[in-house]
């Protein structure tokens, strides 16, 4: 498979292995792990969002939602919404929209990723596409990406203590 160029170059220059692998097309996180035969807890979504002005990336499990105070507050911002599509296309035009790889780093963008990831021992994530996915240890996302660690996430069903006027995000 011919992963992107651009992040197959980052990867190899930073002497990260990953496996790269097709599946059929999927449009939603759910959708790729249930194709690529990953369970929900690996599968991650990238939900991109603005802080202020700034693009962020969110980075929580296919089956989780993404509490935007939370991430507000992590962020250390005044105000936080979703990006629109047309923003996404802009901020990221070597991928299709809606398969952003949690790697911010390369535009300058802060990457969050939700704490539940810690302890196990891979991600898998669209690649840029929605056909292609790419499977990382954690630990090797984290010593590439340097991402800020934290409870932002909310799994479906669990409310962790947060107020009923809080917001949520799907991707």
């Amino acid at each position: 498979m011919a992963l992107l160029a651009c992040l197959a170059e980052v990867l190899k220059r930073e002497r990260m292995p990953y496996l790269a692998f097709r599946h059929p097309p999927a449009y939603t996180a759910l959708e790729q792990a249930a194709a690529s035969h990953i369970r929900g807890q690996s599968s991650a979504k990238v939900v991109i969002c603005f802080a202020d002005d700034e693009p962020v990336q969110a980075v929580v499990p296919a089956h989780y939602l993404v509490d935007l105070e939370r991430l507000r507050v992590m962020a250390c911002a005044a105000t936080i919404r979703l990006a629109r599509e047309d923003e996404m296309a802009a901020l990221y035009p070597e991928f299709e929209v809606g398969a952003m790889p949690p790697f911010g780093m390369m535009h300058g963008h802060r990457v969050f990723v939700e704490e539940c990831f810690r302890g196990d021992p891979e991600m898998v994530f669209s690649a840029g596409t929605h056909t292609e996915s790419l499977c990382m240890h954690y630990n090797d996302f984290v010593e590439l990406v340097k991402p800020v660690v934290g409870a932002f996430g909310l799994r479906p069903g669990r409310p962790r203590g947060v107020s009923r006027r809080a917001r949520f995000a799907e991707s």
